[in-house]
């Protein structure tokens, strides 16, 4: 049943009549005022610049389209019209007020400008913001807005050569401290850090209390190796509450990482709550700390976590992949695999891949991967490695030998890698070559970490010196 004024207690009827007058005395009173200045559209003009500037934009667009229904020809209160129609995400129409206000008056660089770093900034639309702002530079190439909108704009469609020259056009005529971090973004997006670096360091010259500009030279820093600039910059931050919510905890937490300071990320970490002490992503950067003592079922589940909510991060993929290496080698293969799938070009996800074959005992399949790895990189000693034992388990000897050979050369002390070559003479019937692989082991050799293969050269060297004495086994050394 929908009730009427005329079915209510006579109260009630009273509230609805004074709800609706007060509705009817705003609208009323909006009304008048565009009513009191009916006649002067500069006066409504006005009323509307003042609305606007309170961000009632509702209000504001009412002035503007009763100053240009007075006078048509009213560039300055289409333009306003058009801005506050991009505010409230009214785009298009938005779009045909600009350029009716352009039309009006097709010099007006500022016009340009302005409505295209702000299509752009809050439209992303750089289909309709790139005419717009090569338009305003056209106009007036000493405006540094559309310059670096117009920069960022080339920066992501990937024309860096163009997103440069604009950024240092706008440091030529603006030195202050927006221009040069805009420039600073584009170096970095074009990969050039050391201008980067540079870059930074005027735009902080000129803001020095700028922590966002602080927190990307230490970035910078970690990047190029300057790790005790960075730390500078870390405790810079942290002094400056940088460090006040989670968030900025543990984004310093990491960075602190990245510095060489294991126990200063921990500290930080350590400083959370309780309930952000468990977030997935502080449990597994506490588990990338952990390094070599392997990473517990904890940080395992943590990492887990984290890539469901992003499936395709490779570096989770790879961290989980290296994370189950030891402990199950099916899952490592699985994680490396599909890091693999997403960044076939990868080869850290491809030597991960080909190791966690190896253990799974199928060092076919490995032998290829690892090949193309290190002809891709020759000095991977991780993919010379599982490339020499999936080769040497596949009796392969012949091709093991230089693998572990070049091992050899790279880590002299690692003794394990002479009882292979060893071995693999031996076995090859090269037993000159062998048995002073086995004595080179044997100088080398850890009592306690490599009792087992000691005493097995131990019994296999003394048949081995008579077979060589009755001359047995092949004369020439294995090229």
């Amino acid at each position: 049943m929908f009730f009427t004024p005329r079915s209510l207690s006579p109260i009630l009827s009273a509230a609805f009549i004074l709800l609706s007058a007060a509705c009817f005395q705003v609208a009323n009173g909006q009304a008048q005022e565009i009513a009191d200045s009916e006649n002067d559209p500069v006066k409504l003009f006005d009323r509307g610049q003042d609305a606007h500037a309170k961000g009632d934009y509702k209000t504001a667009i009412q002035f503007y389209e009763a100053a240009v229904k007075l006078k048509p020809e009213f560039p300055e209160a289409e333009f306003q019209r058009a801005m506050a129609l991009l505010a409230t995400n009214r785009k298009k129409e938005a779009i045909e007020g600009f350029n009716r206000a352009v039309a009006l008056r097709p010099d007006w660089a500022f016009a340009y400008s302005r409505f295209g770093a702000t299509l752009l900034s809050h439209f992303n639309d750089d289909q309709d913001a790139e005419p717009i702002l090569r338009r305003a530079i056209e106009l007036d190439g000493k405006n540094t807005e559309p310059l670096i909108a117009l920069a960022d704009l080339r920066a992501r469609a990937g024309d860096m050569n163009e997103a440069l020259s604009l950024s240092r056009a706008a440091t030529s005529l603006e030195t202050t401290w927006h221009t040069w971090r805009k420039r600073s973004l584009i170096e970095i997006a074009a990969g050039d850090k050391l201008a980067a670096l540079k870059s930074v360091d005027r735009a902080l010259s000129l803001n020095p209390n700028d922590f966002g500009t602080q927190h990307d030279r230490a970035k910078l820093r970690l990047d190029l190796g300057d790790n005790l600039g960075a730390l500078n910059d870390l405790k810079v931050l942290e002094k400056n509450n940088y460090a006040s919510n989670f968030f900025g905890t543990f984004e310093l937490a990491q960075l602190y990482v990245r510095a060489g300071k294991p126990t200063e990320s921990l500290r930080l970490l350590d400083s959370l709550n309780e309930d952000d002490r468990r977030r997935p992503e502080v449990v597994a950067l506490r588990a990338e700390i952990s390094g070599d003592s392997g990473p517990s079922i904890e940080e395992r589940t943590a990492l887990e976590k984290l890539l469901k909510n992003d499936p395709k991060n490779t570096s989770l993929l790879a961290r989980l992949g290296n994370a189950y290496r030891r402990v199950d080698p099916s899952k490592s293969e699985g994680y490396y695999y599909r890091a693999l799938q997403i960044e076939p070009d990868n080869p850290k996800h491809a030597t991960g891949y080909a190791a966690a074959l190896v253990q799974l005992r199928r060092f076919a399949e490995a032998v290829g991967i690892l090949q193309r790895v290190i002809n891709k990189t020759p000095d991977d000693y991780v993919a010379h490695a599982n490339l020499a034992l999936a080769l040497y388990e596949l009796k392969r000897f012949a091709e093991a030998l230089p693998e572990y050979e070049w091992l050899a050369v790279k880590r002299p002390e690692i003794s394990a890698t002479y009882f292979f070559i060893a071995t693999a003479h031996d076995n090859l019937g090269e037993y000159e070559q062998a048995l002073a692989a086995y004595e080179k082991f044997l100088s080398q050799a850890d009592p306690a970490n490599n009792k087992l293969e000691i005493e097995k050269v131990n019994l296999r060297l003394p048949v081995l010196r008579d077979q060589i004495k009755r001359g047995q086994g092949m004369k020439r050394k294995h090229p």
